[in-house]
């Protein structure tokens, strides 16, 4: 999915995409809205207290592989969608309310945790921290795939807003991008 990423963006760049078939491109559609789901809603702040530290790394990575790997169909069908003359068959309304799902759910549960403490959780299932205890564990060493991530949100959100130029959105769609 990466490198179908990378690819649409090249097509989008030489403006040919709108040349490519418009059923098989809204059946590829379809299918990037199945791996987005699949990373929609998954929580990379794990924290189970019987696991130990490896069995919490491996888990992890199985789920940053997994948010990454919907990240990547986020923006290929973004970059298909927001390709110039497109047809209006490609402006599939469930696959853009996923990639808005996808991106709010990981900005406020991953990325904001990340990088501002006032938003985390106690992983012992207290609440949200003290603010001491935020501004303690506060790191600014950041993984490698969180920084990825942040990236590949940030050219989505990006997207999105030559999206909402380019075409007109039910009312439901343009309350979550808001």
């Amino acid at each position: 999915l990466s490198e179908l990423g990378s690819e649409s963006a090249k097509i989008k760049a030489m403006g040919i995409m709108d040349k490519l078939s418009t059923d098989k491109t809204v059946k590829v559609l379809n299918i990037l809205e199945k791996n987005i789901q699949d990373g929609s809603k998954l929580s990379t702040l794990l924290n189970h207290n019987n696991d130990t530290e490896d069995e919490e790394r491996l888990w992890r990575d199985l789920i940053m592989e997994r948010v990454t790997k919907s990240a990547d169909a986020c923006l290929t069908a973004i970059n298909i969608m927001t390709s110039p003359n497109m047809p209006k068959a490609v402006y599939i309304e469930d696959v853009i309310e996923r990639v808005i799902q996808y991106t709010k759910f990981h900005l406020q549960n991953t990325l904001y945790p990340q990088y501002d403490p006032v938003y985390r959780v106690d992983p012992h299932g207290g609440g949200v921290l003290s603010s001491k205890a935020k501004r303690a564990k506060c790191s600014t060493h950041k993984q490698r795939v969180i920084v990825m991530l942040y990236n590949k949100v940030c050219d989505i959100v990006s997207s999105l807003s030559e999206l909402l130029e380019i075409q007109l959105l039910t009312d439901t769609t343009i309350l979550q991008v808001s």
